[in-house]
């Protein structure tokens, strides 16, 4: 499956900071982790911490899946508004598993303090009312957020236009959200306590078995990983390894600027969003760029998606310069990529009926990076033979 194409961003940035090998030999592991990217980086960076030894392959050079192509914004908003949650499965579900989120913000930041790497920014973020019919919900959300305890403020039409400098209906400012470099944070938690040459990329897997003591990896050119556990962290492309249907699959959009010579953007350069489905997002960069990405297609035939690029942009470019004239935005870099989404907006973390010894990571949805935080977990406490109390919320039978 190809899962991003153009040219994102971080990629642009960064290149290839961290080489690694191919698998050369066989290999006999506690644990094999099957995907490299951020939800893979972090599943490794629990079990490592834990003292378990891990094996971690990818089929791709490490990072250029849908990683890549992440915009990287960390909110605890789950894409089902919690209010419709709560309708969904629950007052008690819901509020958990949207404080499980903001709690992943606050962790996401300690393992970067810990690992010593600065890609994670602490930010605010406004959620406003792209239509004047999205107020009445709106509100509701916001007393939602407001009784599960989120530190959250209502702005009417005029604050938002005083403070932020464009037209709205109505928003919710959170104070809780951060930022960051998916790509690159990836590749320093795959760096952190590196030995023994146990990552490897470019290195297509192209048999499993599962069995009662264990699991065995057969790559394409023959190699084998034999494992007591398994963790998949494949992201989108789990479609190959189960036959459940869990995820509708999409394609979005996003394009950043030029690099502007001052930061004269909006008021604390908070994370911002509506409620336009599908709905609008924008961010700024440490290198004074502004992002913006939405746009989505009901669809992910990647001719079909890749088709649209050129026209997506010049979409997403006026609705930057609708909303802020001032930065006479100018793309520089744009690319596209498939994205997923789930009955109720949750991931998909645990066990899986018929393959014994394997776990799935599967952070589907806008907040992807928090969700891979908390299957990380999870699965960390399942190989160790820990009760986790919030498992039963990511469960494939919920």
């Amino acid at each position: 499956m190809t899962l991003k194409s153009g040219y994102p961003f971080w990629l642009v940035k960064d290149g290839l900071p961290f080489t690694y090998p191919k698998l050369d030999h066989d290999i006999e592991t506690e644990v094999a982790i099957l995907g490299a990217g951020i939800s893979g980086a972090l599943a490794r960076y629990y079990l490592v911490e834990a003292g378990i030894e891990c094996t971690t392959i990818d089929a791709r050079t490490i990072g250029l899946g849908s990683t890549s192509a992440s915009t990287s914004l960390l909110q605890y908003e789950i894409d089902v508004p919690l209010h419709r949650l709560t309708q969904m499965i629950g007052r008690d579900k819901a509020e958990t598993a949207y404080k499980l989120c903001g709690r992943a913000i606050e962790e996401l930041g300690k393992i970067t303090k810990h690992v010593g790497i600065e890609y994670f920014e602490k930010k605010k973020s406004l959620y406003y009312a792209a239509y004047k019919k999205d107020v009445a919900w709106l509100k509701e959300e916001f007393e939602a957020r407001k009784a599960a305890g989120f530190d959250v403020t209502w702005l009417e039409a005029e604050d938002v236009q005083k403070e932020y400098g464009f037209k709205s209906y109505g928003a919710i400012r959170s104070e809780l959200a951060a930022q960051t470099n998916a790509y690159m944070l990836s590749h320093c938690l795959l760096q952190h306590k590196h030995k023994n040459n146990r990552i490897f990329d470019r290195s297509p897997v192209t048999d499993i078995k599962h069995h009662k003591d264990g699991v065995t990896l057969t790559t394409d050119t023959g190699y084998t990983i034999k494992a007591k556990k398994l963790v998949y962290a494949v992201g989108y492309e789990v479609v190959d390894f189960i036959d459940k249907d869990i995820v509708k699959l999409l394609s979005t959009y996003a394009t950043i600027s030029e690099q502007y010579n001052e930061r004269n953007f909006w008021k604390d350069e908070l994370l911002i969003w509506n409620t336009a489905d599908p709905y609008l997002y924008l961010r700024t960069t440490a290198d004074k760029r502004v992002l913006v990405g939405g746009r989505d297609e009901d669809f992910s035939v990647d001719w079909k998606r890749d088709k649209l690029l050129k026209k997506k942009t010049k979409q997403l470019t006026t609705d930057v310069n609708k909303l802020f004239p001032e930065l006479d935005f100018k793309p520089e870099f744009s690319w596209t990529g498939t994205f997923g989404s789930t009955k109720d907006g949750l991931p998909y973390i645990g066990e899986y009926p018929g393959k014994p010894n394997g776990y799935f990571s599967l952070g589907f949805g806008g907040n992807g990076i928090t969700f891979s935080q908390i299957g990380a977990e999870i699965i960390r406490d399942m190989i160790l033979g820990k009760e986790n109390e919030n498992a039963h919320l990511f469960r494939f039978d919920r």
